[in-house]
């Protein structure tokens, strides 16, 4: 028993340790409090992931988001949903400390114009959702992460190819059915959209396919039961994110502990499809069936997030 509890011990200081070395940012920094949305469950969370691509053909700068997924953690904790906002909805961005912004654009343009405060109350007053916690994902992360955990299973449902891939030309065919992919072909499988019809939409599916692998094969029990391979994971994912700084993410790991992909839940927030805006290309949201959807994540009304959400 004393070696026992000494392990333990030891391990929590470990992880603990990982955890302070985790990037920090100042998330709800100058974000007036009487402009957010008020909290109606309170026990329930809600944490905006944002994922970067520096690997993206479209990103120019490291000033973008490519990726936003709003994600309710419900009260309960016994389950999860993932709502993506495609990242060219057209949106109202309010104005950032410094004057930009204050216009229509696509949602993405808030994080250039006012980085992650401005990005917050930008979804806020898209969403009507107030948001908990803040998580920044690099996503060419995602191949160290895929690797610690010596590769996820994929399903592909349709055949591709990849032109703005990791492999030397550039190039890379996915078959389909079901396989395993390691950390390049991964990044690969969630970061491409010239490919299809519909772009983004299905770079969203792909991207949250992706997530869900993860989430399963890191509990595993090859996973769980290998200190070696923890580790690794561990370490890969705390060089790949940055978070607010009241979050933590251990503590958040023991209460979700017991979750797997079968209790989460993707969607992607409704739209009534593309159009142009001006020069611009854009996604038009459908305003009334994301305002019944997010009305229901305020209210923690799981139920009601996935019947909005069909």
């Amino acid at each position: 028993m004393l070696v026992g509890g000494g392990g333990l011990l030891a391990g929590g200081l470990y992880y603990r340790s990982i955890e302070s070395g985790i990037e920090r940012v100042e998330a709800f920094d100058g974000i007036p409090e009487e402009s957010r949305p008020q909290a109606v469950a309170g026990d329930a969370m809600n944490i905006m992931l944002l994922g970067s691509d520096s690997r993206d053909p479209d990103s120019s700068s490291g000033s973008r988001t490519d990726t936003i997924i709003l994600a309710h953690l419900p009260a309960d904790r016994s389950s999860a949903q993932l709502i993506s906002i495609p990242r060219d909805t057209w949106v109202s961005v309010p104005k950032s400390r410094d004057g930009r912004g204050g216009r229509d654009a696509k949602i993405n343009a808030a994080y250039a114009w006012g980085g992650v405060p401005l990005m917050v109350q930008t979804v806020e007053k898209f969403t009507g959702v107030r948001v908990d916690h803040v998580t920044m994902v690099d996503f060419s992360g995602f191949k160290e992460i895929v690797d610690a955990l010596g590769g996820v299973e994929i399903t592909v449902e349709k055949g591709f190819t990849s032109r703005h891939s990791l492999n030397p030309g550039g190039r890379r065919e996915f078959v389909a059915g079901r396989q395993t992919m390691d950390g390049a072909a991964a990044l690969d499988y969630a970061r491409e959209r010239y490919a299809f019809a519909d772009g983004d939409f299905t770079r969203i599916k792909h991207q949250q396919q992706v997530i869900k692998a993860i989430l399963d094969k890191a509990a595993s029990g090859g996973t769980l039961t290998s200190p070696t391979r923890l580790n690794s994971f561990v370490r890969a994912t705390a060089d790949s994110v940055a978070v607010d700084e009241s979050m933590s993410l251990l503590d958040l790991a023991m209460e979700l502990r017991h979750l797997r992909g079968g209790n989460l839940d993707f969607f992607t927030c409704p739209t009534k499809g593309t159009g142009r805006i001006g020069s611009e290309s854009v996604v038009l949201a459908d305003r009334e069936k994301a305002k019944v959807l997010f009305d229901a994540v305020r209210r923690d009304s799981v139920p009601d997030i996935v019947a909005a959400a069909k």
